[in-house]
C-alpha cells in the first residue's frame, strides 16, 4: 500500500557529513539551509571552491617551507597551519559577502585587494615546482656570475697592495739582474782574454787578463753581498704575496660558501629566467593569472552567484533576534524597576511600622530621662538635650 503523506507536513531533508562540511567551509547555517532546496546546491559549490583553495595553499606553503627548512617533517605541519591561516582568512572574506552588503564597493574591494596580495604570494612557490628543473640552471648560472662578481670586487680590494709588493719585487729583480750582467760581462772578458779569443789575443795569464779576473772576482763579491741582502727581501714579499693570494682564495670560498637553492635565490633565478627567456613570459604570467584566480575562487563565486531563499531566512532571523534581543532587554528592564518599586514600598511601610512601634518606648524613655533630671540638681538643661539626642533622636542616612 502506498504511504499517505499529509500535504502540510515540510519535505525532510538529511544531508551527509561531507555536506555538513561543505556548509562549513562556506559559512552556512546549516539550521536554515536544510531547508532552502535551491541554495543547498549554491553554497555546496562556495564549499568546494573553499576547499580548492585551501588544499592549493597548503601544498604552496608546504613547498615554500621546504625551500627554507632542511626538515622535510616541519614543512608539512607548517604548511598545514599557514593553509589553515588562509582558509580562516577566506572564510571571514565570503562570509563578509551577504544580500545586504554585496553590491557595497570598498567592502568588496578591500576584500578583492586581500585575496589578491594573498594569491599573489602563494603564486610564487607553486611556479617554483613548475619551474624548478629551469630554476635549478638559472640559480647555477647565477652563482657563476656572483661568484665572478665576487672575484673582481675581491682583487680590487688587494689589488693596490698586491701591485706595490710587486713593484718592490720587481725592483729589487732588476737590481740583481743588472748587477748579475755586468758579472757576467766581466767573466767573459776574462776567459776571452786567457784563452786569448778576444782583448789583446794573448793566450795566458797576464797582466791584462789578471787585471780582468781581479775586476770580474769583485763584482762576483759585490754581487753575492747584493744577493745576500737582496734575496731575503725578495722572499719575503714573495711571502706576502702568497699571504694574500691565500687570503683572496679563503674569501671566495667563503663567499660561495653561502650560494644556496632557498626560496629567495630561487625567486631571484626565476625574475632573471623570465628577463632572458622570452617564451617563458607569457606563461608566466598567464600561470600567476590562473593561480591568482584560485584564490580569488571563493569570492568570485560567492559574490557571482545569486541571493536565494537562504539569504531572505538570514536577513529574517537577524531581525527576528535582534526583536527578541531588544524585548528581552526590555522585560529585564520592567522586571527590575518593578522589583525596585515594590521593595521601595515595602520599606517604606517597614521603616513607618518601626517607628510607629516604638513611639510609646521613645515616650517612656523621654519621660525616665526628665524625672531623673528633676532630682539629679547636678545636671544642666543642655546636658540633658545632649543624651536625649544621642539616645532618643534618630540620625539621617547618608
Amino acid at each position: 500500500m502506498e504511504q499517505i503523506i499529509p500535504i502540510a507536513q515540510r519535505e525532510r531533508y538529511s544531508p551527509s557529513s561531507f555536506t555538513h562540511f561543505l556548509w562549513w567551509l562556506s559559512t552556512a547555517e546549516k539550521e536554515l539551509l536544510a531547508d532552502a532546496v535551491v541554495d543547498r546546491n549554491r553554497y555546496r559549490i562556495v564549499g568546494m571552491t573553499v576547499l580548492a583553495t585551501w588544499a592549493f595553499a597548503t601544498l604552496a606553503w608546504t613547498y615554500f617551507f621546504s625551500t627554507v627548512t632542511s626538515d622535510s617533517w616541519m614543512a608539512w605541519p607548517l604548511g598545514f597551519f599557514m593553509g589553515f591561516i588562509i582558509l580562516t582568512i577566506d572564510r571571514a572574506l565570503i562570509k563578509g559577502i551577504s544580500k545586504q552588503n554585496k553590491n557595497r564597493l570598498w567592502p568588496l574591494l578591500f576584500r578583492a585587494l586581500l585575496a589578491i596580495t594573498i594569491g599573489t604570494f602563494m603564486a610564487q612557490p607553486a611556479l617554483l615546482y613548475m619551474f624548478k628543473k629551469e630554476i635549478k640552471l638559472q640559480t647555477a648560472a647565477d652563482n657563476e656570475r656572483k661568484q665572478l662578481q665576487n672575484t673582481h670586487l675581491i682583487d680590487s680590494l688587494y689589488k693596490n697592495q698586491k701591485a706595490d709588493l710587486n713593484l718592490q719585487k720587481t725592483a729589487l729583480q732588476d737590481e740583481l739582474t743588472a748587477k748579475y750582467t755586468l758579472v757576467e760581462k766581466a767573466r767573459e772578458n776574462f776567459l776571452a782574454e786567457a784563452d786569448g779569443s778576444g782583448g789583446t789575443g794573448k793566450v795566458g795569464i797576464k797582466d791584462i787578463a789578471i787585471a780582468k779576473r781581479k775586476e770580474y772576482e769583485k763584482l762576483e763579491t759585490d754581487y753575492q753581498q747584493l744577493l745576500s741582502i737582496d734575496q731575503p727581501k725578495i722572499n719575503q714579499l714573495e711571502a706576502s704575496l702568497k699571504e694574500l693570494d691565500n687570503k683572496i682564495a679563503l674569501a671566495q670560498q667563503s663567499y660561495a660558501q653561502h650560494f644556496n637553492d632557498g626560496f629567495l635565490t630561487q625567486i631571484e633565478a626565476l625574475n632573471n629566467l623570465i628577463k632572458e627567456n622570452s617564451a617563458l613570459q607569457t606563461r608566466y604570467y598567464l600561470l600567476v593569472a590562473i593561480l591568482l584566480l584560485i584564490e580569488l575562487m571563493p569570492v568570485i563565486v560567492k559574490t557571482l552567484l545569486p541571493s536565494g531563499t537562504y539569504d531572505e531566512k538570514v536577513m529574517l532571523r537577524e531581525e527576528l533576534e535582534k526583536e527578541m534581543a531588544q524585548s528581552n532587554i526590555r522585560r529585564e528592564q520592567e522586571l527590575k524597576e518593578l522589583y525596585n518599586s515594590t521593595a521601595l514600598q515595602s520599606d517604606k511601610d517597614a521603616i513607618t511600622a518601626f517607628f510607629n512601634l516604638t513611639e510609646p518606648d521613645r515616650k517612656e524613655k523621654i519621660k525616665n530621662f526628665s524625672n531623673k533630671w528633676k532630682t539629679d540638681n547636678h545636671q544642666s538643661f543642655d546636658g540633658l538635650w545632649e543624651k536625649m539626642k544621642m539616645e532618643i533622636l534618630s540620625k539621617q542616612e547618608n
